[in-house]
């Protein structure tokens, strides 16, 4: 077990869980959080949706499973440097993405728009929705049962949230997440590290799909100077050697700042607990502000030349279509679905009710089920 600073959570003072259940001999309340994370079903599809490529497309893009593991590995380092709790950490980043639908942003836009009028639709929310309903694995009670600490973490890791999404707000209301605070460092850290995973590791696949090449991302800040030094290390090096030795250097140079930059405000805030990194004016994990705009202008590279590229469009367009039209065949008619899901949807169709449950079916599908789901329900020649 790390030493922890006096600002990290700690198992002494947890909140406990909603449904109380005797400590563990062996286990921190957060090693059991994480274990029941990687053992539950929505964590196993992850390794089927998209993060950008979908998952046919090839074998060594990222996917929302590899992607959590990496922030995972991030997140813990971190916490490591910080002395945070490294295993509430490594649970948060774990969790980030439980609640993403199939073919990545492109399935939550589409069925967002679908669930506009019942509330709209939000992978973070879906996330609290899934660790406290939607698993049913326990005899007593719904979801994984998580503590408190790791469903605040995953309600607000982006900040306090003024006006949380309808499943937030309502879980909230039965169990207080303190939801106008900051959550812990512990949080942050694991936000901030799905930051830096997605834009260097999109920087690899990029590279790697020909999407952009070497030349396009030299001007980036902290990239340029990234490939400067890894073309440095040889003179003829081969292009996957050059990429990989690039983007470990991205990485290398964010987790650096984060750490330094957090350091200094920490020494600033001197914070004398956890509860005190909640109750801050502002974020205490960050990157610097040139670190930052480095960051944003990355992201920016990303947004044009990479998740609007023609070839991403058009499996963005089919994604989105596919999703849309799942949603509408089974909200006009619920009878379609499984006995399972019938049972939450009820019979009545365009319901709120079959609208909630539907949402839930399709966000809990793999690229793949949903891709065979659209075509049973669509194509005569499969069988239902």
């Amino acid at each position: 077990m790390n030493t922890r600073a006096a600002w990290a959570v700690r198992p002494e003072t947890s909140r406990g869980r909603l449904h109380p259940e005797p400590p563990s001999g062996t286990r921190s309340p957060w090693q059991r959080d994480r274990d029941r994370i990687i053992h539950s079903s929505a964590f196993r599809k992850l390794q089927y949706k998209t993060q950008v490529f979908v998952n046919h497309e090839g074998d060594f893009y990222r996917t929302r499973l590899t992607h959590s593991i990496e922030v995972a590995q991030i997140a813990r380092s971190v916490a490591r440097e910080l002395e945070l709790d490294e295993d509430l950490t490594e649970a948060l980043a774990l969790a980030h993405d439980l609640g993403h639908t199939p073919f990545g942003h492109a399935g939550e836009d589409a069925l967002g728009l679908a669930m506009k009028p019942f509330g709209g639709f939000d992978h973070n929310a879906q996330a609290l929705r899934i660790v406290t309903l939607l698993e049913s694995r326990y005899a007593d009670f719904d979801g994984l049962n998580l503590t408190w600490e790791t469903l605040e973490g995953l309600a607000k890791h982006n900040g306090p949230l003024r006006k949380p999404p309808p499943y937030v707000a309502d879980y909230d209301s039965r169990h207080k997440l303190d939801l106008s605070t900051y959550p812990s460092a512990e949080a942050q850290v694991a936000a901030i590290a799905d930051d830096i995973a997605y834009h260097s590791h999109d920087l690899d696949d990029g590279l790697r799909a020909d999407l952009f090449t070497v030349a396009d991302i030299a001007h980036l800040p902290v990239v340029g100077e990234a490939l400067s030094q890894a073309r440095r290390l040889s003179l003829d090096m081969p292009a996957q050697r050059l990429r990989h030795e690039t983007i470990r250097r991205v990485i290398n140079t964010l987790i650096n700042d984060l750490v330094a930059e957090t350091r200094r405000r920490l020494a600033e805030l001197r914070p004398a607990d956890a509860d005190a990194i909640r109750h801050a004016r502002h974020p205490v994990v960050a990157l610097s502000l040139p670190m930052a705009e480095a960051n944003r202008v990355i992201k920016e590279f990303l947004f044009a030349r990479m998740y609007r590229h023609w070839r991403v469009n058009r499996m963005t367009a089919k994604a989105r279509r596919v999703t849309a039209e799942l949603f509408t065949l089974l909200h006009a008619q619920p009878g379609l679905l499984s006995d399972d899901w019938r049972g939450r949807a009820g019979d009545v169709p365009h319901t709120p009710r079959a609208a909630v449950a539907v949402a839930d079916y399709i966000a809990g599908m793999t690229d793949r089920f949903a891709r065979d789901e659209h075509l049973r329900l669509t194509d005569l020649s499969v069988a239902g």
